[in-house]
């Protein structure tokens, strides 16, 4: 399975390599070794850096930097290079690739990673190893401090993007769901499940291995996505605020579920995020991307702690007291949010059934909200240009929606027909996909 899984997605091959292997562990009764778990660790962080420098830079800043309005042309990489200069843009070329590098030494290939092993992994860390890994934490650490350096320039140094980030369009009130470890603070790979309710109190905490007593899916016939709400409120449809069922998951939900970022440096950009958006939670979605980036420097932060740690040249890599006991649930959290890989397997231990959740899947009533609200505040008189489109598509842009995972369609095809309606409902445009 931690070989198979990795297809489902090209851009979040790491979580659900890792996540199946988790699965693995719960199904043989078994925990990894201290080093096991320490390379698995690093290999997530190195797959969240990569991933959120791509979505950041790639999807998001050309709003910030370029501008809402821009020629669809030059918003994009090659304009928000232009624009920052080309050191910015190779180095994040390069934090990239030696991040994917370190994916590529743990698990074989960073696109579909085959590390992961019941029990361990699959090879050790040597020392010289060790030496360019601490190199590349070292400087992602750097550079993510200068990208939030720029994203707090343009964003909360220029009032026209500070009141796009705080506009009403792109405010959500929902619930929130994320990973935390012990001290409730951020954790990308192990923990307990914890949601807070709109106003940021706790609604529950509970072990990933009882998501089904706290997770419902919901079918509707005009989407292929099972869509998520808490089970235990029902499915009151896709609202929010007062009386919603539906949660968000991702940068900005784990920092509003948790009390704090694990790492220092993280720790401090999350009180000036929260200060600069009136407090938690915080339900501007723009504000995802803060929340990417703060993300990232905790990854970062925890690179440099799994490089120096003496166990990650250990020698011991995998548990064998191997006991079957036919179910395992494994719960990480991906760059987009919360997933969950549920296996159950005959006496053989051959899988017999197989239920994944994805983040999109938790996203997806918020997404259809989120783009409801932008489209109902942009697109006026059935007058439908670019800008507004572009700011449509920034209101589902910070979720980074991942459909190939999200989707459940035998047929194989995602056949789609998006009609633009003014108030009326009067059809005023039609849009098919080839």
């Amino acid at each position: 399975m931690p070989r198979i899984v990795p297809n489902i997605c090209g851009v979040c091959p790491s979580p659900h390599n890792l996540a199946s292997t988790k699965a693995l562990d719960d199904l043989y009764s078994v925990e990894p070794t201290p080093t096991a778990k320490l390379i698995r660790q690093l290999h997530f962080n190195a797959f969240f850096v990569e991933d959120h420098f791509i979505h950041f830079f790639f999807m998001s800043a050309p709003d910030f930097v370029l501008g809402p309005d821009a020629d669809p042309a030059d918003r994009n990489i090659v304009g928000l290079i232009k624009k920052v200069g080309p050191d910015v843009g190779g180095k994040v070329i390069d934090i990239r690739k030696r991040c994917r590098e370190i994916i590529k030494l743990i698990a074989s290939k960073p696109a579909h990673p085959e590390g992961g092993l019941p029990g361990g992994v699959s090879r050790g860390i040597t020392s010289e190893e060790r030496e360019w890994i601490k190199e590349t934490a070292d400087d992602t650490v750097q550079f993510t401090q200068v990208a939030l350096d720029l994203f707090k320039d343009l964003v909360l140094g220029n009032q026209k993007y500070l009141d796009m980030m705080m506009n009403e369009a792109y405010k959500l009130q929902t619930y929130y769901m994320g990973l935390v470890d012990d001290n409730r603070k951020v954790n990308f790979y192990e923990g307990k499940i914890r949601v807070v309710d709109p106003k940021g109190k706790e609604y529950v905490t509970f072990d990933p291995r009882k998501y089904v007593d706290h997770m419902g899916e919901w079918v509707e016939p005009w989407t292929y996505i099972r869509l998520t709400h808490l089970r235990k409120l029902g499915w009151n449809g896709i609202i929010e605020g007062d009386g919603t069922s539906l949660y968000r998951v991702g940068p900005l939900a784990r920092l509003n579920v948790a009390e704090g970022m694990a790492t220092p440096l993280a720790q401090k950009e999350y009180e000036q995020m929260y200060e600069a958006l009136g407090g938690k939670p915080s339900h501007h979605t723009l504000a995802f991307h803060w929340a990417r980036l703060i993300e990232t420097l905790q990854a970062a932060e925890d690179m440099q702690r799994i490089a120096n740690d003496p166990l990650l040249t250990g020698k011991d890599l995998r548990n064998m007291n191997l006991k079957l006991k036919k179910v395992g649930i494994g719960c990480v959290e991906a760059a987009r949010g919360t997933l969950i890989h549920h296996y159950e397997t005959d006496d053989q231990g051959l899988i017999t059934k197989v239920n994944l959740i994805v983040a999109t899947q938790h996203n997806a009533a918020p997404i259809c909200l989120s783009v409801k609200k932008a489209a109902s505040e942009f697109i006026k008189n059935g007058e439908v240009k670019e800008g507004m489109l572009n700011r449509v598509e920034m209101a589902f842009r910070p979720y980074d929606p991942c459909l190939a995972c999200a989707t459940h369609a035998l047929s194989g095809e995602t056949p789609l027909e998006v009609i633009i309606r003014d108030r009326t409902g009067k059809a005023v445009k039609t849009l098919k996909s080839p």
